[in-house]
């Protein structure tokens, strides 16, 4: 595609939901050339490929790239690619619908423990009616690992809701309402006053069983843990032997290292652990397609497109 060209060639690899985003983008950018896998079309003529979960060994054929769309909130499957060119903008959707559903995700898991649901679970599996205290929602603290922008919405969220919450990134951010910490030398002090912690860092190879069996020593005895980022960020079977020592109360989890989760995994029926099938934020595609468009203009235009990736912080 020449400069003076603005109708760019675009190829959809989007997990069996090629055809969905295919007519989308083409009613977006009615001009574009948008193919698919099942298309028949010359690597070397794409401009811009939007992946989400692509096959393995298709970056490298396409030579003439000018960047990679993720669509999704994560860019692991991107740039985890050995073949993906070091110098190839890759760029990530912004919220594009996803924050909204993460807050209610959340608000409904912080909840699940604050009000002690898990405990009343259990008690109806023994036929049992006793009731406890109702805890102050001020009492309860939450800490949230990760500040970007779904990060951020569920942090302040939850503050607004009356939760106490802290965060913790890699760098400093300052959010209204929320205590921050930042960099590995403050993350022994943020776990320590979390009493429901909630993972929504980018996988990158320094997040990655972040949460062991040291680090989740130092969050207080009988907090939960919820995580609706990657399965990745927490090692399993330390997370089982937390559980099954009473360190942590529970585990609310939208993600899983393998998934779908085995049907002989010991998440299923741990009496502790509630699992959900990766469902607590969806690509809304009609937003997606706007922020893409929009992007591929910013580059024709010869300027710098939101959401680009740090290739050295891999988000």
């Amino acid at each position: 595609m020449s400069a003076a060209n603005s109708a760019p060639n675009i190829l959809i690899s989007a997990a069996g939901e090629d055809a969905a985003w295919k007519k989308a983008m083409t009613a977006r950018l009615p001009g574009a050339a948008i193919v698919t896998g099942d298309d028949n079309y010359d690597p070397k003529t794409i401009d811009y490929a939007l992946f989400w979960k692509q096959p393995q060994g298709l970056i490298k054929t396409l030579t003439g790239l000018k960047a990679i769309f993720s669509l999704g909130a994560g860019v692991d499957h991107v740039v985890s690619s050995p073949s993906l060119p070091v110098d190839l903008p890759v760029i990530r959707l912004e919220d594009a619908g996803m924050a909204d559903q993460m807050v209610q995700y959340h608000l409904y898991a912080a909840l699940h423990f604050m009000r002690d649901f898990d405990v009343y679970d259990a008690q109806q599996a023994k036929a049992d009616w006793t009731q406890h205290p109702v805890a102050r929602i001020s009492k309860c603290r939450v800490g949230v690992m990760g500040l970007g922008a779904l990060g951020a919405a569920v942090a302040t969220a939850l503050s607004n809701l009356g939760f106490t919450v802290s965060g913790w990134s890699r760098s400093m951010k300052a959010i209204e309402g929320i205590t921050t910490f930042a960099g590995k030398e403050t993350l022994a002090e943020f776990l320590g006053q979390s009493d429901i912690l909630i993972c929504l860092l980018p996988r990158t190879p320094e997040t990655e069983n972040v949460l062991e069996s040291s680090t989740l020593s130092f969050l207080p005895k009988g907090a939960a843990i919820i995580n609706a980022a990657r399965g990745a960020m927490i090692n399993e079977a330390d997370l089982l032997r937390a559980l099954d020592t009473g360190h942590l109360r529970g585990a609310f989890l939208d993600v899983a290292v393998t998934e779908p989760l085995p049907k002989s995994h010991p998440f299923w029926d741990h009496p502790k652990i509630r699992i959900t099938p990766h469902i607590a934020a969806e690509t809304r595609i009609e937003e997606a397609v706007d922020q893409i468009a929009e992007n591929i203009d910013r580059i024709n235009r010869g300027e710098t497109p939101r959401g680009l990736v740090n290739r050295k912080t891999g988000y």
